[in-house]
């Protein structure tokens, strides 16, 4: 998957409620720009350049997938929305809301509307020292220096006083804390590995990803359904145990909980649509003495699209072996997820429809599907 950017942003204001002002900004930008992963401490800073209203000044750290010059559109268009009227005189001038970008990872960015890192922001107290709450090992791709040594160095001699209310993250609305492990379950190209990544991502998660790529029997069994059928589902059987196995016996003390892009059960559910009812019988027999004791997940999320929009999806990404799946083949795993789901009592499922949703594209229809998750 393209990985996000990191960004440094700054947020100020010195008219009406700055703090509400703040916290609307910030809630704006998990909306329309990203995952907000740490904000700083609220200071309170003179006015710098002009005779004004004291500044609450913030910075914070966002990953995003819009490139630079998008993020300061949406950025621009926050300020509007939240109240503000830029002038075109030169100068500065009391604002409700301002939102710059300071660094852009390593980038050095120089266009008519946009240079990263921001110019000047090594005079600038106000920046300095938010920025060097949530990144004071970060260099300035120009100067070579970490902010904590431009913070030391500075010359603007403002004194700037920490509010003793933090900004909230809302991020942390989604509560993923009750769960030690996730399933993500679907059918073929209905987004569970992508969803599973951007959660791993976006939430310090333990990703396991299925390892079908390297299976060598995929491929002939798009072929040939009637020969391939069991020596691919034994291979799914053995390779999937193995990596469950390994994979939820190995803590990792630096992650908040495990998500994965598949269930251990969907092979019951696969290899009872592709098998014989005597070869069925005899994997289905093989598999509970396999996986009597591994671990079921605290959630079982199927993220459930029709048949139109998986073939959708499977053309998009373009696995050669995949492009001549039947719609019959679609339908048939779809109702074999949801008849299992429905026999396991003891499974904590969520199905989710998705079949107007793009959360890879729309970062809405992913905020969306979060909530559904996390919710009670």
């Amino acid at each position: 998957m393209i990985k996000p950017t990191t960004f440094h942003i700054a947020l100020g204001s010195n008219k009406g409620d700055k703090l509400k002002n703040l916290q609307n900004a910030v809630d704006l930008i998990h909306v329309r720009a990203g995952n907000i992963k740490l904000i700083s401490k609220v200071y309170k800073s003179p006015a710098f350049g002009f005779e004004s209203d004291d500044f609450f000044n913030a910075c914070l750290v966002l990953e995003s997938y819009l490139k630079p010059q998008k993020l300061l559109q949406v950025l621009l268009t926050i300020e509007k929305d939240l109240g503000r009227t830029r002038k075109n005189s030169e100068g500065y001038e009391a604002r409700i809301i301002d939102l710059d970008i300071i660094f852009a990872e390593d980038r050095i960015i120089e266009t008519n509307t946009l240079q990263v890192p921001h110019p000047e922001m090594e005079k600038r107290r106000f920046v300095l020292l938010p920025l060097h709450d949530i990144a004071s090992k970060i260099k300035h791709p120009k100067l070579d220096k970490q902010v904590s040594v431009l913070l030391e160095e500075c010359g603007d001699e403002s004194v700037l006083e920490p509010i003793n209310i933090w900004l909230k993250n809302p991020r942390k609305a989604f509560d993923f804390s009750k769960y030690n492990y996730i399933a993500i379950e679907g059918n073929i190209g209905a987004g569970k590995t992508s969803l599973a990544n951007k959660i791993a991502h976006d939430f310090n998660a333990k990703l396991i990803l299925e390892r079908f790529a390297d299976n060598p029997f995929l491929p002939k069994f798009y072929e040939d359904a009637a020969r391939y059928s069991f020596p691919l589902e034994m291979s799914f059987l053995a390779d999937r145990y193995q990596q469950i196995s390994d994979d939820l016996s190995q803590l990792d003390l630096f992650k908040d909980f495990i998500v994965s892009d598949y269930d251990v059960f969907k092979s019951l559910i696969f290899s009872k649509i592709t098998l014989q009812e005597d070869e069925f019988k005899l994997y289905r027999k093989l598999f509970y003495l396999m996986y009597k004791e591994i671990a079921k997940p605290d959630l079982y999320v199927y993220l459930y699209q029709n048949t139109e929009r998986l073939q959708e999806n499977i053309k998009k990404r373009g696995r050669d072996y995949e492009q001549n799946i039947e719609n019959d083949y679609l339908e048939k795993i779809n109702a074999g997820y949801l008849e299992f789901l429905k026999s396991q009592p003891d499974f904590n499922v969520k199905i989710i429809d998705i079949s107007d949703k793009d959360f890879v594209e729309n970062r809405l229809d992913y905020l969306w599907l979060l909530g559904v998750i996390c919710r009670e």
